[in-house]
């Protein structure tokens, strides 16, 4: 699953994750992968809804 959030959301969401201990794999200065408490892969991603690296997804 992956959850798209505003880059300066994104930032505070990776710095919750740290603080918490949860390890991550940083992708691509964009992409954060980490897994919830039942190991399900998620990933947050740095753009906005809609858009993915800068173009309108349709």
């Amino acid at each position: 699953m992956c959850i798209s959030v505003e880059p300066d959301r994104w930032e505070h969401l990776r710095g919750k994750l740290e603080a918490a201990g949860v390890e991550y794999l940083l992708e691509s200065r964009t992409s954060i992968y980490f897994r919830d408490p039942d190991g399900a892969r998620l990933e947050l991603l740095a753009e906005p809804l809609g858009e993915m690296y800068g173009a309108t997804v349709r």
